[in-house]
């Protein structure tokens, strides 16, 4: 079965943060040859040198599918884990090459199957920076077996 946590052992308010990852310029080109999103913000210093930014920034989705691997790393969905229903992500700063950034998801909801034997958690999802800026926020919503 795993280490997972069951759907009844998730409690409202509960607070899960990952350990941290640096995101490199390596990250940024090999998310940039698998997505096929090329923009100059990501990849282009003497063009990103002349936005706001100042700098080449990471993508927003590279930041949100690291986070997807940080959350695995807790544990508490090992084995467990039915579906991962839907996720959303609003970005709100930039993530820089050398920034460390982690996961910390908290419950905010839980709800039973009709069904019985599983149920649904709503977590909210802060990616934050090494200066505890969230960059990212949003929703994963998750059903567990219990």
């Amino acid at each position: 079965m795993g280490r997972g946590l069951r759907f009844s052992e998730f409690e409202v308010g509960t607070e899960y943060i990952t350990p941290g990852r640096t995101v490199t310029e390596a990250d940024v080109v090999n998310f940039a040859g698998i997505s096929g999103d090329y923009n100059p913000l990501h990849i282009d210093a003497s063009f990103a040198a002349k936005t706001p930014f100042k700098q080449r920034i990471a993508h927003g989705m590279l930041a949100a599918s690291i986070s997807t691997g940080l959350g695995q790393l807790l544990g508490i969905f090992e084995g467990t884990t039915l579906a991962l229903m839907s996720q959303t992500f609003v970005y709100k700063a930039p993530v820089f090459f050398g920034d460390t950034i982690r996961l910390r998801l908290t419950v905010d909801a839980t709800k039973p199957s009709s069904k019985g034997g599983k149920g649904v958690v709503t977590f909210t999802s802060d990616i934050v920076n090494q200066d505890d800026t969230v960059v990212v926020t949003g929703n994963w919503v998750v059903l567990l077996r219990d």
